[in-house]
């Protein structure tokens, strides 16, 4: 055996199993099998010890609600709850608690997404005439007086107290100025409502030992990950390792760009491994990703990031490892490497890595980096042959297999309306729009009738007449957070703004516009560079620090547009800067969602449609009546570079590093208990100490049959964990909401699922509530399924909670791919409370497969070619599953109808540790007895 032909991911496996060896979790065989990758890959099981957890607030509550109630659960048997820490490196961001209560138009009527009374309305500003205002800096020394910004948002002479965590700096002095008003609404807006939250968290920071909690408004978990919890190479009492992490986002993969190992993992699998357990996975093939050439000028990292989805999702890499080499690796920023890494799990790929080369360290020296210490790394990576030298004659490493990507012919594309795989050439997007129109309702059809394709709605708003069409987008959103961190791309949008406010064009002032940067280093260098303000006159203010648009957070409509929108049936279009454009994700009557760079979103927001053709038609009316094109506006490369250089400089991360230490005024004033066990308050409706150990025993039981099991849900391929896991606002009609009326609460004080996740009694009921969940009893979307002893159409919460009493297991009929998308806990968590003891599909997605096991729910396969259809069943039918004594991976059960149907499925245990796992009850009970 070799290391040098290992590939660089296979080696930091390598490493951390030879330093994790102790015979039992970690054993001698796990790292020869590591070692002799080239012949084992795809065959053994291999253990894993990151060196780090990184969780987010929205999947970090239950984890720590969890560790709570696993506090109370030792305590009750005899066990000391002061021992229940986690034993790895854990730092927990709270970044998903923003919602977007005001922007650009809803500061002045400050809608509520709960609903109730609006704020009381503000003065308007006209958005088309600057308001020139000298804005005082804070009494920096360092700024000679006041600051002229010239061109102001509508609402720039509107400010008001002041947040130190949020820094925008003045464009000319590059000093602190006051805040938008946007921010410190949103802020305190955010505060306001998840206070009892925020002190779960603070008690959590004072309590458990290992863990550090990043307080709201610092930016989002994957970005703060990359730009301040990276270390690259731990070094711990003097003895060094690589840095190597597993997070409960998606978005962990943006690491990897880096040179970090790092990937995400459910919940329930993050909380084993926070309490010293390893990730368990197939030692994986490795992918050789070979980037030649140089890519278009036109084409933005999004453009790059989405043309290498498409050739690696064809490349069927599902799974597997990827690793970038080739020439054009050496000509990718540490910003483009990372925006790539980040959109990994859209083509399946476990991770996508880039190992640490001279790039690497040269970015790291321009973010705050010492001397010695990139000395001290660089010595040591090479040491241990993590450094990658492309100017190094040495051979490449072997991969599985070599997918060879010219950047020279990537050209820009926007994805959607529906999936991020689907992508269309901006070339294409007029006729794509249109054969969307004309293509039944499905993946990308919306089955418009042709004679109602042109139709017009005229509507008044703000006291003037507008016309909605097929394409009319409403909402706007520039989001910085995961495959947009890229500087480039964000200075590209503000000097597209710029360029385009100096031709006169504007943003009409119903399409719901905001820019939410994924920390404050993306609002300082949009600040220092000037386009700050010129974002702000097209409408895209900063509306906060956090994730918005993208989990469904944001504020409605203007419910003038929303009944045009729904009177006219209109298919009317979202365009954002992100990475997921789930149908209904951003609002119910938003059917067409399309992912594009922020550029192009402000491009697309001037056009008001998605229905053009930039090459032939213009974006609008300039002043004296001049057309003003696209080319017209769009910056050169030339251009972004000279912003970027000027701008994006070492001093914003060292900046922003110190702010991020300080926390910010609220957090720091904030209060809570320091007792050993949390003061679980039985009236909250955030935080309930869950049911998950109930049954805690020191010794696990035989896996037990499931005897005449109802079907609660028969679904269909590609249902995704936003179909499964509750998400966004909570719903007036859904049982949710009738739970928190019960509870004396009023629409306005539901806030979202993600700020509920602390509640089990609501994330329960928030399960399987999805808009767009297909459920073949059914016959058309909604949340809704059949309770066949009562013949009953109920909520899927009311049917399983009449099978509970009644005594009568539930399990769940699927297609193809169930669990694809975002890993989320709660799509494991909230079945196994619905009382689902098994799913039957025909494939599963890795992660969520896991983390069905990881709660104590059978995930069951399909044999090869069969399927309900084949095997002849409705899904009326009850089942009976006979499970042997003892379990083995890969073996099949026997399966019984009440039809007298008998056939066979596969039960998807990997390995001997899932299987124990499953024996146990789950992961949390199995690492809960370790304390007894």
């Amino acid at each position: 055996f070799t290391l040098d032909t290992l590939p660089y991911s296979i080696r930091v496996l390598f490493e951390s199993s030879v330093r994790n060896c102790d015979g039992f979790l970690v054993k001698e065989t796990d790292a020869m099998n590591i070692l002799d990758w080239k012949t084992k890959q795809n065959n053994v099981e291999v253990p894993f010890c990151p060196a780090r957890v990184v969780l987010q607030d929205f999947t970090g509550i239950p984890a720590m609600v969890d560790f709570a109630a696993m506090r109370e659960a030792v305590r009750n048997a005899g066990g000391d709850p002061a021992k229940v820490n986690p034993a790895c490196p854990t730092d927990l961001t709270v970044d998903h608690s923003l919602q977007i209560d005001f922007s650009k138009c809803a500061i002045q009527n400050a809608p509520n997404p709960g609903g109730g009374e609006s704020q009381k309305p503000m003065a308007k500003l006209s958005p088309l005439k600057a308001q020139p205002r000298k804005l005082p800096c804070r009494g920096q020394t360092g700024c000679k007086g006041p600051c002229s910004t010239g061109e102001t948002s509508r609402n720039s002479g509107q400010f008001s107290a002041q947040i130190e965590n949020t820094p925008i700096l003045c464009p000319f002095h590059l000093q602190p100025v006051p805040e938008p008003e946007t921010v410190l609404k949103n802020q305190e807006m955010e505060f306001g409502r998840n206070r009892e939250r925020l002190q779960f968290f603070k008690w959590s920071s004072k309590v458990f030992k290992n863990i550090s909690i990043i307080p709201p408004e610092t930016g989002m978990a994957h970005q703060v990950n990359l730009e301040y919890l990276s270390r690259v190479v731990f070094e711990v009492k003097d003895f060094l390792y690589p840095d190597s992490v597993v997070g409960t986002d998606s978005h962990t993969t943006m690491v990897n760009g880096l040179g970090i190992l790092g990937w995400g993992v459910g919940g329930i699998e993050t909380e084993a491994v926070m309490l010293g357990m390893p990730v368990t996975l197939t030692l994986p093939e490795v992918v050789g990703c070979e980037l030649t050439g140089t890519a278009s000028p036109l084409a933005t990292s999004i453009d790059i990031v989405l043309s290498i989805t498409k050739h690696l999702r064809q490349a069927d890499v599902a799974g597997k490892f990827v690793e970038f080499f080739g020439s054009g690796v050496s000509q990718l920023s540490v910003a483009d490497r990372t925006t790539i890494a980040n959109m990994c799990p859209e083509y399946g790929a476990i991770l996508s890595f880039f190992p640490v080369d001279n790039v690497t360290l040269k970015h790291l020296k321009h973010t705050g980096f010492d001397k010695a210490k990139l000395e001290v790394m660089e010595a040591y990576l090479k040491a241990v042959k993590l450094f990658r030298n492309y100017e190094s004659s040495s051979r490449e490493p072997e991969y599985s297999q070599v997918v060879q990507i010219s950047l020279s012919s990537i050209i820009p594309y926007v994805s959607g309306p529906k999936r991020s795989q689907d992508r269309v050439a901006v070339n294409n997007m007029k006729s794509d729009f249109q054969a969307c129109l004309n293509e039944k309702s499905g993946v990308k059809g919306f089955q418009i009738a042709a004679e109602k394709q042109d139709d017009i709605v005229p509507v008044q708003y703000e006291g003037n007449e507008y016309k909605l069409s097929h394409g009319c987008i409403v909402i706007a959103a520039v989001i910085s957070c995961t495959n947009n961190c890229n500087p480039s791309v964000m200075l590209a949008a503000g000097l597209l703004a710029k360029k385009a406010v100096e031709a006169g064009l504007v943003v009409k002032p119903y399409i719901r516009t905001s820019l939410s940067p994924g920390s404050g280093m993306v609002t300082h260098y949009l600040s220092s560079s000037g386009v700050l303000p010129y974002l702000s006159k097209l409408g895209f203010e900063v509306v906060g620090y956090g994730c918005s648009t993208c989990v469904g957070n944001t504020a409605p409509l203007p419910e003038a547009i929303r009944n045009a929108i729904k009177q006219g049936d209109i298919i009317a279009c979202g365009v954002l800067s992100g990475t997921k454009n789930f149908e209904g994700r951003l609002c119910d009557c938003v059917r067409a969602n399309y992912l594009a760079s922020p550029p192009l979103v402000v491009a697309y927001a001037i056009a008001g449609t998605v229905r053009i053709d930039f090459e032939t038609e213009p974006l609008g009316t300039g002043f004296n009546g001049k057309s003003i094109y696209l080319r017209d506006i769009w910056p050169t490369r030339k251009e972004l570079h000279t912003v970027e250089e000027e701008c994006v400089i070492s001093s914003m991360f060292k900046e922003l590093k110190e702010k991020m230490e300080k926390g910010n005024k609220r957090w720091n004033l904030l209060e809570a208990p320091e007792s050993t066990l949390f003061p679980w308050d039985l009236k909250s409706t955030y935080i309930r100490c869950p049911s998950f150990f109930d049954k805690l025993a020191k010794e696990p039981v035989s896996p037990q049959p499931i005897e005449n099991a109802h079907v609660l849900l028969y679904l269909g391929d590609s249902v995704t964990t936003d179909h499964i896991s509750p998400a966004g606002s909570i719903a007036r009609s859904s049982a949710a909401a009738k739970y928190l009326t019960n509870k004396g609460l009023t629409p306005r004080e539901f806030n979202s699922y993600g700020a509920r996740r602390g509640n089990d009694a609501v994330m329960t009921r928030g399960t399987f509530a999805n808009i767009k969940l297909l459920n073949k009893f059914i016959g058309k979307p909604a949340p809704k399924t059949i309770h066949f002893p009562s013949g009953q159409t109920l909520d899927v919460f009311e049917a399983a909670e009449l099978y509970q009493k009644e005594g009568i297991p539930v399990i769940i009929l699927a297609g193809k791919k169930y669990g694809l998308g975002s890993s989320r806990d709660w799509a494991a968590k909230g079945p196994f409370l619905l009382g689902v003891k098994a799913v039957l599909a025909e494939s599963y997605e890795k992660v969520h497969k896991s983390q069905l096991i990881g709660i104590g729910i059978a995930p069951l396969q399909f044999l090869p070619g069969e399927n309900p259809s084949t095997l002849g069943l409705t899904g009326k039918e009850q089942f009976s599953i006979l499970f042997p004594p003892e379990l083995s991976p890969g073996m099949t059960l026997d399966i019984k109808t009440s039809t007298g149907k008998a056939f066979s499925a596969i039960a998807l245990f990997e390995n001997d540790m899932e299987i124990t796992l499953y024996r146990y009850g789950g992961s949390l009970n199995f690492v809960a007895r370790r304390f007894l």
